[in-house]
Formats: C-alpha cells, structure tokens, sequence
C-alpha cells in the first residue's frame, strides 16, 4: 500500500471512530441539554479535524499558518463551510430535543444524524488535506 493509500485508511478509521462517538453521544437523552452537548460534540469535531491534519502533514493544525488556508480555501467557502456547519450542529440539536420524547427509536434517529452530519463534514475535510498533500508529494504512477 502507498504512503497515500495508508494516510487515507487512518483518516477514513478517525473519521469512523469520531463519528460512532459523536453519534453514540448523541443518542444519549438530555431533555433540555442539547445546545451544551452541542458544544461538546464541536470540540470533539476540532479534534477530529486537527487529527486528520496531523495523519497527513505529521504536525499540528495549531502551527499552521491557518490565515494562509483560510485564504487557499477562499473566503466564499469558509463563509458557506461555516454556515453549513453552525445550520447542521443547530439542526442536531433540534432534532435531538424532538427525539429525546419519542423514545429508544427516537434516540436511534438522533445517533444516525448526529453520526451523519460528522462524517459528511469530516470526509470533506480528508479530501481538502488529501488534495493538498497530493499537490506536495507526488505520488509515484
């Protein structure tokens, strides 16, 4: 397997493993409690990316000139990437709230969406560092 080829299969098993966390976290019923385990869940999701960064360039996002990605990324996409990000997070909170009366079947819904929306987000991530490690280090044909 490629140097490329392994990177991807321990950014795709962190993805998995953030995501089942953030969806089991999720599926737990806190009435009235969403919008703090929201915030929760976020800080895990900043450590989700900062480890799928590290997977690709062996250092951390913290001593990255982020103003320099940010402005790679364009500031349109950080705006949407943003948005995008705060209405799914928002999103999961409601639903999470609403599901918390339903039930057992109600809390498996909230785990699906949670783990959705973090995977979704987390697979744009990897293939933004994919890209960018690609264009550093060719890979041999």
């Amino acid at each position: 397997m490629s140097n490329l080829g392994k990177k991807r299969l321990e950014a795709v098993l962190a993805i998995a493993t953030y995501s089942i966390g953030n969806g089991t976290a999720s599926a737990a019923p806190t009435p009235g409690v969403e919008v703090p385990k929201q915030i929760v869940l976020t800080a895990s999701d900043v450590a989700m990316y900062t480890t799928i960064w590290k997977i690709y360039f062996h250092e951390d996002l913290s001593n990255k000139r982020i103003l320099n990605m940010l402005a790679e990324l364009g500031l349109v996409t950080l705006v949407a990437t943003g948005t995008a990000y705060i209405v799914g997070k928002a999103t999961t909170a409601i639903a999470c709230e609403i599901t918390d009366w339903i039930g057992p079947v109600g809390w498996g819904v909230a785990a699906a969406i949670a783990t959705s929306i973090t995977g979704l987000f987390a697979a744009t991530w990897a293939i933004y560092c994919d890209r960018l490690y690609s264009q550093k280090e060719p890979q041999p044909i």
